[in-house]
């Protein structure tokens, strides 16, 4: 129904200003034809519900209309769309085209279940990025998300921390992490030949889905997955690591994640999977009680990864982070809802734990970029998501990194974080 109303209100839009003479430029498409272009695909998709209206190809289409178009609109009436709604539609003004480019290649990681090892550090270079404005992500690998708000903002990953109190045995869970141990930053611009961490990529809503089988079939998403021949495996194709596999649907606002995937042997065989979850990233929903997801912890990886764009495009980061520990508590804590320890020692770190640097701690003397990152880390803090490796935060590759920079991240240490207070958590027998 407001496909239908929105659709309606453009081609009305389009009739007015079909009357008024001189208005549309030599060469121009009018809205009034573009409009019946817009409901046309929208009878086709009533037609089908599984083919979606691809909004990034209508607004390509309408935004060949020039500004005068939208200075005739009467913004007063209850039947047009006014001129600020009509730029915010098409994608033109203020923002319009920022972030072209943007998105690196497939790079690859440190894998966080693998040790003190670094990944493969394989990469592709720049991604697709087709400049598609503010709050519209990219698309490509590792692309820039132009702002685009991922989970609501009351989302755990989205929430503050910072006011919360400190957790009552948070220093002997320090201990137990290492209180002198130097945070690794898991990500960069060059490992062994090319960008590293754990890569993703942005998909068309109109990507064709691909059927997965899973080790993990029962705390598995069925999917299909929009996997495409440009979709990166953290480590490369012959990474022995975690090997996930991140896809974003910017359309429909879906993220897919795969762990330890694995692409066909050969023809008609489908693609294989160690677990799989699929993530409404406009809902706070978690995963069913004691499910993993294509990370230990059943949380989205995604989330918590520190990527290029926010850091450096941004300016600003809104969301915790993802961290590893090696020895974690046979526990988890929301927003967790798996554990994969044996060990019930107390002290030891529940799947779900966040972490924060502490207040007192002096970033004046980072980059700004890296200080970006530490006012993250200070506001919202980190989640364990994962064993691997101590202290060891996630990101998403990048040739534009700076790894010196970067580097400066490794000077602090388990001493500068304290645990924020725990409740409502599971202990598994």
């Amino acid at each position: 129904m407001m496909r239908s109303a929105f659709a309606l209100s453009i081609l009305a839009a389009g009739v007015a200003m079909s009357l008024l003479p001189g208005c549309v430029p030599p060469g121009a498409l009018t809205l009034q034809s573009a409009a019946q272009a817009l409901l046309t695909s929208f009878a086709a998709s009533d037609a089908n519900a599984d083919d979606r209206l691809n909004f990034a190809e209508a607004r390509s289409s309408l935004a060949n209309l020039t500004q005068a178009l939208f200075d005739q609109i009467d913004s007063d009436s209850d039947t047009l769309l006014s001129t600020a709604e009509l730029q915010s539609v098409l994608g033109i003004g203020e923002g319009e085209g920022e972030g072209e480019g943007e998105g690196e290649g497939e790079g690859e990681g440190e894998g966080e279940g693998e040790g003190e090892g670094e990944g493969e550090g394989e990469g592709e270079g720049e991604g697709e990025g087709e400049g598609e404005g503010e709050g519209i992500p990219d698309l490509g690998p590792n692309a820039s998300l132009n702002g685009a708000q991922i989970l609501p903002v009351d989302n755990p990953w989205n929430t503050p921390v910072d006011t919360m109190p400190v957790d009552p045995n948070s220093d002997n869970i320090i201990d137990s992490i290492g209180r002198f141990e130097n945070v690794h930053p898991d990500f960069g611009a060059n490992y062994e030949g090319g960008p590293f961490g754990i890569p993703y990529i942005v998909v068309a809503g109109n990507t064709p889905g691909v059927n997965v089988e899973f080790d993990y079939a029962d705390e598995s998403d069925p999917g299909p997955y929009p996997i495409t021949v440009d979709t990166p495996i953290e480590g490369g194709p012959d990474s022995d690591g975690d090997r996930h596999m991140i896809m974003i649907d910017r359309d429909n606002w879906i993220l897919y994640e795969l762990f330890y995937a694995f692409p066909p042997a050969e023809s008609g065989m489908p693609f294989t999977a160690g677990s799989g979850a699929i993530f409404d990233l406009t809902s706070n929903e978690l995963r069913p009680d004691g499910w993993t997801s294509a990370d230990a912890a059943g949380l989205p990886i995604f989330p918590g990864l520190v990527r290029y764009d926010e850091v450096v495009e941004q300016g600003e980061v809104n969301h915790a982070f993802r961290f590893t520990v090696r020895n974690s508590r046979r526990a988890y804590v929301p927003p967790a809802t798996h554990y994969a320890s044996s060990n019930t020692d107390p002290n030891l770190p529940p799947m779900g734990m966040r972490v924060r640097l502490k207040a007192d701690f002096d970033i004046s003397g980072f980059s700004e970029n890296n200080q970006v990152i530490l006012r993250a880390l200070k506001k919202y803090g980190m989640l364990m998501a994962d064993n691997g490796s101590d202290w060891y935060i996630s990101g998403a590759p990048d040739a534009r990194w700076s790894d010196d920079e970067l580097n400066e991240l490794k000077t602090l240490e388990g001493d500068n974080f304290e645990v924020v207070q725990m409740s409502n958590i599971t202990v598994g027998d």
